[in-house]
């Protein structure tokens, strides 16, 4: 017994002096890696270590599954004495894995075509939360009296005659001609509710809000398929047959046409950094420009001249920047929303080739204007907001003046400033992207075709120069915003590619695109909330999730920056300890901390900027572009794609399996490939064995069924669990153990039917981050009622009801995508069988049209893994 307690305490200590003398951290993207796409880890350490190797293991089974040497020292790295880049493109096999490093192990690595898919919508969601005027995550109404004209000097007045009341006139009149009424001075109405809010305070920008509608409006353009339609134009959870992504814009555009209200009048800001006073909700929004708390708040006219109320002034010297923006937005909005809205097309066309005219007249920078705070967005450059303008103007009228325009404006900008630069002003030159250099780039002139793919080039290589400064391959400047430059680089990396087919730059677009979701010191995704699974931010610098309590979703935070950056900026603390304080290096700090708004604060035009990447993204591994169109619910698969006349056929077995030959025969005389799920019992059942091999042999699937038929959760209430992740993950493993047995490895075995077809998203949860993808019948044929008895009453199906039943929902709605389920044998006591009629429903729905698919080809979300073929020993 003390013996017994001696080991105990001494497996405690080690426990314990192991995590305490963890020194090195293996950083991955969290969200995956495709199966045939570049995959690399980085190993930093604070100690000297001497790794040669790796090795990569299943994440639930721990089975080593490969060791690979493509190991490449970077060597002392500022804190850091080691960093390694672990490469391990060549291993191709699909679901969860983690590598192991001397005595150090990543997080979770997925690999499967499907890492991408939803993340460009799963972006929208931060947009919606920033809604003004009307927001539907907090389903309330702000800012309803915005606002008045400032030009930046002082109140714009207006000159209003006011009636004179006298007692012997009982209504208002106004005096004899020739002398003069009393003037009030007025400020000017304008109507400027509706748009986003910025960032997590609630002032509005034209430049960002502009920018973020063309980059939405773009990665809709060139992914179409990415995007869905879960929401309706008021942001609630509700379809309305146009693209959520389309709505989003639309709710942009028209807050950018009351910024435009009329030819030559353009307005580019909302509120100053006199809306910094405190952490609340919009709608109780207090702060007095002046008008009363609460009330109307400045609306800042562009004037081409200087702005600036109180201490600070910006340096503004024209027009062109906001105009050419404003333009390529209401171009670009007006091609691709005629489809759904003609009418405000039409408005938004004319508007597009107005406010480019007034651009041209006042060329020049509008940068936003500061109040009592030194920061605002100091842009420089202008010529790029031009070049875009005129490239979309073109689009919409094909008049060649415009490609010349367009051509003359890149010109003058041949390169992006920032790419020359070690370092930048806030915004200095913005966007981060020259769209305008790629849509040139694509002309059918070769002459301009070339000149623009060649200042691309330049750029590009420019830029990689700088990509081995540092063992995550991120080479853009770490100053305020850093992520908008990655993502921005990331994106050009992405379009030179798609344009040229010229793969020299997608190690770079890989390493900044791992560096977003978490291949970075911190090991977090720069997204709030994606991945699910991952590590994100959880504090970030908002009035929402810090005083309120409400979650942020999908946006991209600003990012790490130098420490001295971090250390100079005005009203920057930390709340807490810093949980990064050993990762944190001269290079660049990062604070998951809320008040630390220099690196951890979500912004609306970052958010957008990402989106044409991630949209690009999830059309990677496959050959063609698809939307997921499966239909889940609790986090699992219960139909197919409900477009395509298809029918998978899933059979479970626990206890009874005498069914197994009729249905085997079936199958085989009609051709069918179906899916078997069995549990860890089934498994070990002597009797069954000659069944489930002869499965095999005949090519079906095999998948787990959990291996006791545990009921998960309970039948009353879904959200109470029955069993702990460990239970479940144990569970599952023994379940896998018992299907090695039969040939069946877990990477043959990816789909998961759980036991009593019940379970609640934390099973969906704990599936996924194992690699394994839960599926479940769809409901409403009654398929699944063959194992019913007689002695179930109400609940008992006789095998005529089903059969008809199936047929009804057939003839009255389809049965595309359904994933039907049957048992392998059912309980003595029930005599009525079902699988005796299965081959004569088969074979009319097979007459019907239906075709019967396996889940890999239903789904579309996995592929079969391909196993190397075993050489055969030569004899001697």
């Amino acid at each position: 017994m003390i013996k017994k307690t001696f080991l105990t305490c001494l497996l405690l200590l080690n426990s314990i002096f192991f995590t305490y003398a963890v020194d090195a951290w293996i950083r991955i993207n969290q969200m995956g890696y495709m199966p045939d796409g570049l995959k690399k880890a980085v190993l930093i350490s604070e100690s000297a270590l001497n790794i040669d190797k790796f090795t990569i293991h299943d994440a639930l089974t721990n089975e080593k599954l490969a060791e690979l040497n493509t190991v490449f020292s970077f060597g002392k790295f500022d804190r850091f004495e080691n960093a390694y880049i672990l490469d391990f493109s060549l291993f191709k096999t699909q679901g969860a894995f983690y590598i192991e490093a001397g005595h150090y192990y990543s997080p979770t690595i997925f690999i499967n075509k499907n890492i991408y898919n939803g993340s460009a919508d799963f972006l929208m969601n931060y947009m919606r939360e920033q809604r003004c005027g009307y927001n539907p995550i907090l389903n309330s109404y702000c800012h309803q009296y915005d606002g008045y004209e400032v030009n930046g000097e002082k109140i714009v007045e207006s000159v209003v005659q006011v009636p004179v009341v006298t007692k012997s006139a009982p209504k208002p009149a106004l005096k004899k001609s020739g002398v003069a009424a009393p003037v009030v001075p007025l400020p000017v109405s304008v109507d400027a509710t509706g748009g986003w809010h910025d960032a997590s305070d609630y002032l509005q920008y034209g430049t960002t809000s502009a920018t973020a509608i063309f980059q939405m409006l773009f990665a809709y353009r060139m992914n179409p398929a990415a995007f869905n339609d879960k929401f309706d134009a008021l942001g609630r959870e509700k379809a309305n047959g146009i693209p959520d992504v389309i709505d989003e814009a639309k709710w942009g555009l028209d807050w950018l046409v009351k910024m435009n209200p009329a030819n030559e009048v353009l307005y580019h800001q909302v509120a100053d950094d006199r809306d910094h006073s405190s952490f609340r909700l919009p709608e109780e929004d207090t702060v007095d420009y002046g008008w009363g708390a609460g009330k109307q708040r400045p609306v800042y006219r562009a004037t081409g001249k200087p702005q600036g109320l109180f201490d600070y002034k910006n340096h503004s010297s024209g027009i062109a920047s906001i105009a050419g923006k404003y333009a390529s937005a209401f171009a670009l909005g007006s091609n691709l929303l005629r489809d759904y809205y003609p009418v405000f097309a039409d408005s938004l066309e004319k508007k597009a080739f107005e406010v480019y005219e007034y651009g041209k007249k006042h060329p020049g920078v509008c940068q936003t204007t500061p109040a009592k705070a030194p920061y605002f967005y100091e842009e420089d450059n202008w010529v790029d907001d031009m070049e875009l303008a005129a490239t979309q103007l073109y689009y919409l009228s094909f008049e060649s003046k415009y490609v010349k325009e367009a051509a003359n404006f890149g010109r003058m900008e041949p390169v992006t400033p920032w790419l020359f630069a070690d370092t930048a002003r806030h915004y200095q030159w913005y966007p981060f992207i020259n769209y305008g250099h790629f849509m040139l780039a694509n002309m059918e002139k070769p002459a301009i075709k070339n000149e623009f793919i060649q200042n691309i080039l330049t750029n590009l290589e420019r830029a990689s120069l700088h990509q081995n400064e540092n063992p995550f391959g991120v080479g853009t400047p770490m100053i305020w915003c850093s992520n908008n430059y990655v993502a921005a680089l990331a994106t050009q990396c992405n379009l030179y590619r798609r344009y040229t087919k010229d793969s020299t730059f997608l190690d770079m677009e890989t390493s900044l695109t791992d560096w977003l979701f978490g291949s970075n010191p911190w090991g977090t995704s720069m997204v709030i909330g994606l991945p699910e699974s991952g590590l994100f931010p959880k504090d970030p610098h908002s009035s929402l999730s810090h005083s309120y309590q409400i979650p942020l979703s999908g946006g991209l935070i600003d990012g790490p920056v130098k420490k001295s950056i971090f250390e100079s900026l005005i009203g920057v603390k930390l709340s807490k300890p810093d949980a990064n304080d050993r990762l944190q290096t001269d290079w660049a700090v990062y604070h998951d901390d809320y008040a630390d708004y220099s690196t951890n604060e979500p912004t609306m035009d970052g958010t957008a900027s990402l989106m044409y990447l991630l949209s690009t993204k999830q059309f990677e591994g496959t050959a063609q572009k698809y939307k997921d169109l499966n239909q889940y619910a609790y986090g699992g698969i219960m139909r197919a794609n409900p477009t395509k006349k298809q029918i998978s056929l899933v059979f479970s077995g626990h206890e009874f399996a005498e069914g197994g030959d009729d249905i085997l025969q079936a199958l085989n005389k009609l051709d069918i490939k179906a899916s078997f799920f069995f549990t860890g019992d089934f498994l070990r059942n002597h009797r069954y064995k000659r069944m489930i091999k002869s499965i095999h042999d005949k090519g079906h699937y095999i998948g787990p069924h959990s291996d006791k038929h545990l009921l998960y959760c309970s039948m009353l209430d879904r959200d109470s669990l029955k069993v702990s992740r460990t239970m479940f993950l144990n569970d599952l493993k023994k379940n896998y153990r018992e299907l090695e047995k039969f040939g069946v490895m877990k990477d043959d075995a990816p789909f998961f039917l759980p036991p009593y077809e019940w379970y609640n998203d934390s099973i969906s949860r704990w599936s996924r981050e194992v690699g394994v993808t839960l599926v479940n019948f769809t409901p409403g044929t009654r398929s699944n009622g063959d194992y019913t008895i007689p002695e179930m009453r109400e609940n008992y199906y006789s095998s005529i009801e089903i059969y008809n039943q199936i047929m009804t929902i057939e003839n009255r709605e389809g049965l595309n995508g359904h994933i039907m389920l049957f048992h392998v044998g059912t309980d003595v006591r029930r005599t009525d069988k079902f699988y005796k009629r299965i081959y004569s429903l088969l074979s009319e729905l097979k007459k019907a049209g239906y075709e019967f698919v396996d889940l890999y080809q239903a789904t579309n979300l996995l592929s079969k893994n391909i196993k190397p073929e075993k050489k055969k020993r030569k004899n001697n």
